[in-house]
């Protein structure tokens, strides 16, 4: 299977259970094992895992494989194998702590209905006070 299909198929197999924040870095170029990363966010543990098995079950109707599952069992962060294509789905509160945007570098694939990303929140700038100047 392409892996433009591919990262389709899982984009749209996540977007069919209402996962959140989904973001697809393209990594074919860094020394790693796989050439896309997504990452998408559920609100329980409940959609975490019925995103992560709608994944799987999109990805085999195709006829593709799926090497490995991790973390089902919790439902905090599902980690989907899929060879080429790696998909983390996580709670929004694990995925701030671990932070893998920032470990995938800003390089996002765009899609033509990709969700938006996620934005990090603004530190709010301390505005100085000017003082006037005195004169001498």
């Amino acid at each position: 299977m392409d892996i433009r299909a591919k990262q389709r198929a899982v984009v749209e197999a996540l977007e069919d259970v209402k996962g959140r924040d989904i973001i697809v870095y393209n990594t074919a170029r860094m020394p790693t094992m796989f050439e896309r990363v997504v990452i998408a966010s559920g609100d329980s543990n409940r959609q975490v895992k019925a995103l992560a098995d709608r994944v799987q079950d999109r990805i085999r109707e195709l006829g593709s494989r799926v090497y490995g599952v991790e973390g089902e069992k919790a439902g905090e962060w599902v980690l989907v194998d899929l060879g080429d294509v790696v998909v983390h789905i996580m709670h929004p509160t694990v995925r701030e702590f671990y932070n893998l945007e920032e470990v995938w570098g800003g390089k996002t694939v765009r899609l033509a209905r990709q969700a938006k990303p996620v934005k990090k929140k603004k530190k709010k700038a301390r505005a100085k006070a000017k003082r006037p100047r005195r004169s001498r």
